[in-house]
């Protein structure tokens, strides 16, 4: 293959890694806005995360066609498709934690000042730090083509599941007490299964990862402790 052919080859490749980059630092901002805006009830924060939730969109869609141009082109085996699959799963789990961000940022609006609970508070910002961090961790084992990291990442999940299940138990609890806060509960449960689900897209990514190194995807079962049955079935 002319030199000229595999510079440019390798910088589609790069390219793809970059955005996939872009979208991850994106995300990670996302998340922590709405996480933000929910405990201090800031809607005018959770206004412009929805909107910004729009670039997200964007740069996956630019990436998905930038990687099926380079397949046409390039035909790539083995390694090489690897990454460029694995960077269209990545993207399009990024894409779907800047959703679970948004459908924070919009249940933030429906949440008045009526309920003020510092455990919860504290709870969900715990809860959010974690996924967070398991986020970030992931996106760098993704750039250091790191398995053994992508694997760390995935035993971790555990963590969030348990903040989660206290969570929940929490605000059921409440519901029961005080059936006026059914309705701020709820919106409060779905936040936080957000965040939950944030995590486990976290996990998917450090599966895919495993996948881009190694070639094979993880054969056991990832753990997963959420005892409560909550399912958020809003499409987002």
């Amino acid at each position: 293959m002319p030199q000229h052919t595999v510079t440019s080859y390798d910088d589609e490749l790069k390219s793809l890694a970059s955005r996939v980059a872009e979208m991850g630092g994106l995300a990670e901002t996302m998340v922590n806005d709405a996480v933000s805006a929910l405990v201090r009830k800031d809607s005018e924060q959770a206004q412009r995360i929805v909107q910004t939730d729009k670039r997200l969109d964007q740069l996956q869609h630019e990436l998905e066609e930038a990687a099926v141009l380079t397949i046409a082109r390039r035909q790539p085996m083995a390694q090489d498709l690897r990454d460029i699959v694995a960077a269209m799963r990545i993207s399009s789990d990024l894409e779907r934690v800047g959703d679970l961000a948004k459908n924070i940022a919009k249940r933030v609006v429906a949440i008045d000042d009526s309920f003020n609970s510092k455990r919860f508070a504290l709870g969900v910002e715990h809860m959010a730090e974690l996924a967070q961090q398991q986020l970030k961790a992931v996106l760098d084992a993704y750039a250091e083509r790191d398995a053994e990291a992508a694997d760390a990442v995935r035993e971790r999940d555990d963590e969030i599941d348990a903040i989660y299940t206290s969570i929940f138990r929490e605000l059921l609890t409440y519901m029961m007490e005080d059936p006026r806060q059914i309705s701020i509960c709820a919106h409060l449960l779905f936040c936080a299964k957000n965040i939950e689900r944030i995590g486990d897209h976290a996990t998917n990514i450090a599966e895919n990862v495993t996948y881009m190194v190694t070639g094979s995807q993880p054969q056991d079962e990832r753990p997963k402790v959420d005892e409560t049955g909550f399912v958020d079935s809003e499409k987002t």
